[in-house]
């Protein structure tokens, strides 16, 4: 009843915005023009569009992972940043054939994809429809309207992370075409402050523990804020504190190329997109000193940067994309990353492969993940207890970890130690695995497909732009096996060093077991 009374007309008979804002993300000019070659690049490769010369384009199937992409208009960035007049019909063609029929897949009204499509909309208003026949903007205005009083209808929603934050904008985009809804304004104002209380940790850590719905929480903040200056008024409380004390957060997880860490589903994102966030959204570049609850570690020691997973996953309804990733590392020289974790990819058989502990820079136990993965996609099987201590000594850097995700399934507990020195030019490590017996241990290590792999014997080179590094190891047995990375849009061959502990290398120690390997990354002189 609820849904049906949303749908119900009201007698408006539409047109432009009251209020006009501007997208504040720059889309990739580059996509743009394949877009409007007929071609979509996606994750997925390059995907067809519809055919045009009809009126039911969004009838035809799309692979279920760019659904979202193409639902929330996203795209509708690139061709902006295009910016072309081909770029502007073929936009306005694709939103007037959703007008008249939009499609009848019930994701293209789930509550998230709907405030991202009102949002971009809204937000290339100008752009698509500004110089667009009158009754294409009555249609358009319509059906942000109704829209608009669908998600009012929806809310509030359970937790579901940054796209909590996606859903009320688009609210608030509806009510900045039409003001004199005021309930739409009135809802988001209403919903607005707990959402962003869940959604953001106190050390300004989204729940998530992800870098990528770090960047897409701030983007959904920045953008309220600009729509509140659009209209000439001051943002409800809380939205500036929140950024201010998020964007460090965002930058102290990017690696010195300028993209994100791959924690938690998260890829490196568009560069272009980072830059034009934070030039939008920073006085000073700040970073952020500690994370006490993100519990995500950074240390920087002359050129090189050790990002640390350190935190437990993040809990129920904020887990959906998390990875079984606790204790995990990447580590980067300038702006070169050299040991990474293989990212997130949309397709569902390679995300859930990449959710898995073996695609992550850390320790297996019996081939298995530090976490198990529930059908609906959160988290079953968790570390409860995962211990961190830093301290410097003699000018090192010096990390003491330790968590019990395979406890309950090997009754063991994996502790790891990390020092970097304060050149940054030598990263050891020490693994240790306590259990009731041996068990079978890998270590892995993720080389970034832009760095050369060459094995050696016992040892491992590293050919990266501008440096060399030389990885060896103590206790174990070192090959060197093919991978797969996918932080960069595409899956892309790479090398992995894995590291293998026989079960006869353990060593008796009181009610148990003790399994030891250690590890030098060095960097060699040019």
């Amino acid at each position: 009843m609820k849904l049906a009374v949303a749908r119900m007309p009201r007698g408006w008979k539409g047109g432009a915005p009251h209020y006009i804002y501007q997208d504040i993300i720059t889309g990739d000019a580059e996509r743009g023009a394949r877009l409007v070659m007929g071609k979509a690049a996606t994750s997925l490769g390059l995907y067809k569009l519809p055919r045009l010369d009809g009126l039911q384009p969004w009838r035809e199937q799309a692979p279920e992972a760019i659904k979202p992409w193409l639902y929330s208009f996203e795209w509708l960035r690139d061709l902006r940043a295009l910016g072309n007049n081909d770029a502007r019909l073929l936009a306005r063609r694709l939103m007037e054939c959703w007008l008249k029929e939009p499609p009848a897949d019930p994701l293209a009204s789930e509550p998230t994809i709907m405030g991202q499509r009102l949002a971009n909309w809204h937000g290339h208003y100008e752009f698509c429809l500004g110089s667009g026949a009158r009754g294409l903007q009555v249609q358009a205005g319509e059906a942000m309207v109704r829209d608009g009083r669908m998600l009012a209808a929806m809310v509030p929603l359970p937790p579901r992370g940054w796209e909590g934050l996606a859903v009320l904008r688009g609210l608030l985009a509806a009510f900045m075409v039409r003001p004199d809804h005021q309930g739409f304004l009135a809802r988001f104002e209403r919903y607005l402050p707990a959402e962003m209380k869940r959604v953001f940790l106190p050390d300004g850590t989204v729940a998530e523990r992800s870098p990528e719905a770090q960047f897409s929480a701030l983007v959904e903040l920045a953008s309220i804020l600009a729509m509140y200056g659009a209209m000439g008024t001051y943002p409800p409380p809380g939205v500036r504190e929140n950024l201010a004390r998020a964007t460090p957060v965002l930058r102290s997880l990017c690696h010195g190329d300028g993209g994100l860490a791959c924690f938690n589903g998260s890829s490196e994102g568009n560069r272009n997109s980072l830059a034009t966030l934070f030039e939008r959204i920073e006085r000073t570049r700040l970073l952020a000193p500690n994370l006490p609850d993100g519990r995500f570690v950074r240390v920087v020691a002359g050129g090189a940067l050790l990002l640390v997973d350190a935190g437990v996953p993040p809990k129920h309804g904020f887990d959906r994309r998390a990875h079984a990733g606790t204790l995990s590392f990447e580590f980067s020289w300038q702006s070169q990353r050299l040991l990474v974790n293989c990212g997130s990819f949309a397709d569902p058989a390679w995300r859930e492969a990449l959710r898995a502990s073996a695609a992550h820079n850390m320790i297996l136990v019996g081939g298995e993940s530090s976490c198990d993965f529930a059908k609906n996609g959160t988290i079953a099987r968790r570390p409860h207890h995962v211990r961190l201590e830093k301290f410097m000594s003699g000018g090192e850097h010096h990390l003491e970890m330790e968590q019990d995700g395979y406890r309950a399934s090997h009754g063991a507990l994996w502790k790891r130690a990390l020092t970097l020195d304060e050149a940054g030019h030598n990263l050891r490590g020490f693994e240790i695995i306590e259990g009731e017996r041996p068990q079978n241990v890998e270590v892995r290590f993720h080389v970034h497909p832009d760095v050369r792999v060459i094995q050696e014997e016992e040892e491992v080179i590293l050919k990266a732009s501008g440096s060399i590094w030389r990885f060896s190891q103590q206790g174990g047995r070192l090959k060197v096996e093919g991978d797969v990375y996918c932080g960069r849009m595409q899956p892309e061959r790479s090398r992995q060093i894995v590291l293998v502990l026989p079960k006869e290398r353990g060593s008796a120690s009181g009610n148990g077991c003790i399994q030891t390997v250690s590890w030098h990354l060095e960097w060699l002189p040019g």
